[in-house]
């Protein structure tokens, strides 16, 4: 009987894991009040900050929650699209296009992604969102770098540059995002405009 209710109990403890993350995600979302305390997370998940403990020891362990949850969506799908797409130009719009749509999706998430629920926490937990997008560029210019041999093309700009470029643009999208309060999304004439930087990008 023991044995059948431990994986119970640790799926409940998952499952208000998630809770918590969940409810941060809403509040960042909806954050007008400045920055979030354990205080004010406690009264949307409706437990006692004490209950919030018992399943985060930090509230930057809270934060590393939600960047693990951008990193594992991110970087699991852009190896998915780096498996089944070959060409150039195909995996950086899929890629680039993953990005713009995970923030379009995820709100709340943008303000960590553009640093600015990070503002005051754990200087940690800001290098740890530029690593995200560090690791993004990075693959963004190996699929640059790769063209040439891949494809017998060359990238018109030098590759570090083209990879700034490119991810300069998607973060430049997300920020505005942010900055309209989630009404200018990001994906919005993306196809258009990507268009029209992939027939520059590759000859």
């Amino acid at each position: 009987m023991q044995e059948q209710q431990q994986p119970a109990k640790r799926k409940k403890t998952a499952q208000r894991r998630d809770e918590i993350l969940q409810a941060l995600a809403h509040m960042l979302e909806n954050q007008h009040q400045g920055r979030i305390t354990t205080a004010m997370l406690a009264r949307e998940v409706g437990v006692s900050e004490a209950a919030l403990y018992r399943h985060f020891p930090s509230k930057a362990s809270m934060y590393e929650g939600l960047i693990e949850f951008i990193e594992e969506s991110l970087f699991t799908r852009i190896n998915l699209i780096l498996k089944e797409q070959t060409g150039t130009l195909l995996r950086c719009e899929h890629l680039l296009t993953l990005v713009l749509a995970f923030a379009e999706h995820n709100p709340g998430l943008c303000r960590l992604l553009t640093g600015e629920a990070l503002v005051g926490e754990d200087e940690e937990l800001r290098h740890r969102i530029t690593r995200v997008f560090d690791r993004i560029e990075t693959q963004i210019k190996q699929v640059l770098r790769e063209t040439e041999i891949r494809e017998g093309r060359k990238v018109a700009l030098p590759a570090t540059a083209a990879a700034s470029m490119l991810l300069a643009i998607v973060e430049g999208r997300i920020v505005q995002f942010v900055r309209s309060d989630f009404r200018r999304r990001p994906t919005h004439e993306w196809p258009i405009q990507w268009a029209h930087l992939a027939e520059g990008l590759v000859h």
